[in-house]
């Protein structure tokens, strides 16, 4: 459990220093470039603007993180009950939103940081009624479940960023969220891991699902990151992965808390919830006043 813990935390620090590096990254791109030059007709970014944003050195760095962070996270998964294995990873949201403050200028309103001590409360309760994890095998039916829905999510999701445009900030950064909590998923359910098997590995349909999910969630954060608040999208994904994956786990996967500490468990993950969802409310807020004094600071939607 202890191991488990740990390397979620440090997932979490990895994704949360990411986020940050990438924002600045969209930004410092953005600023570049004419305003009508990155964006669709219907004033989302186009993948010209998107290009250009991964390819800054802060950016790069960003990404680099990210898989340092996913591969402690796909570790975490698989130690740890998914509801707090994705939780904990989930809390990257506060090394954001306290990084966003001297990386990217952004004030923090008192209602944020009250969000903020909610998610980190949460987190502590979530800790103290966790149990053991459950099994990590799945009817091979559920892969293929696992594959489509992810397969649908990102495809879907990449078109409707591009068609609602500025609008889309949190839409795509939940988006992003149930991505990687199908990749929290698939991880859990892999097979061919323990032992391991390359066959069977490679003839999972998890595995792709795996793939496509971190593929697609690492671009639509992305855009997510370009067209809103960092803290709102961030706090969007932290719902999105955490959720789904929860439930899956306990419904489904045999994942549970201590004994009589069921309870404790449940007030954990809904104050978790409840806390990311109050930052991405007033995060957007925050952003549209910033928007006002300092247009240059995001691309502007035209059409």
């Amino acid at each position: 459990m202890l191991i488990g813990l740990l390397t979620a935390v440090a997932a979490s620090i990895c994704y949360g220093t990411g986020s940050v590096l990438q924002a600045v990254g969209s930004r410092r791109a953005a600023r570049m470039s004419p305003a009508a030059a990155g964006v669709t007709a219907h004033g989302g970014p186009n993948l010209s603007s998107t290009a250009k944003a991964a390819m800054t050195w802060e950016f790069i760095v960003g990404t680099i993180l990210d898989f340092v962070g996913f591969g402690l996270g796909a570790l975490a998964a698989r130690l740890l009950p998914l509801f707090l294995s994705q939780t904990v990873i989930s809390a990257n949201l506060v090394i954001t939103a306290v990084l966003s403050v001297k990386m990217l200028g952004i004030r923090l309103t008192r209602k944020e940081w009250a969000s903020i001590a909610t998610v980190c409360t949460a987190l502590v309760l979530l800790a103290t009624a966790a149990g053991h994890e459950g099994g990590h095998h799945a009817p091979m039916s559920t892969h293929w479940w696992l594959l489509a829905i992810t397969l649908l999510l990102m495809v879907g999701g990449t078109v409707a960023v591009r068609l609602l445009g500025g609008r889309a900030a949190i839409l795509a950064g939940l988006l992003s969220g149930l991505g990687f909590g199908a990749l929290g998923v698939g991880v859990r359910i892999l097979n061919g891991v323990e032992p391991f098997d390359l066959g069977a590995l490679l003839t999972d349909p998890a595995l792709y699902a795996i793939l496509i999910a971190g593929i697609g969630g690492m671009y639509l954060h992305t855009v997510a990151l370009q067209i809103g608040s960092v803290n709102g999208a961030t706090a969007a994904l932290v719902v999105g992965e955490t959720v789904l994956p929860g439930a899956i786990g306990v419904l489904w996967l045999g994942d549970a808390s201590r004994p009589g500490l069921g309870w404790l468990a449940v007030a954990g993950f809904v104050m978790a919830v409840a806390g990311a969802v109050a930052v991405a409310w007033y995060g957007k807020h925050e952003a549209a006043e910033d928007g006002a004094q300092a247009p240059v600071e995001q691309p502007q939607p035209v059409g």
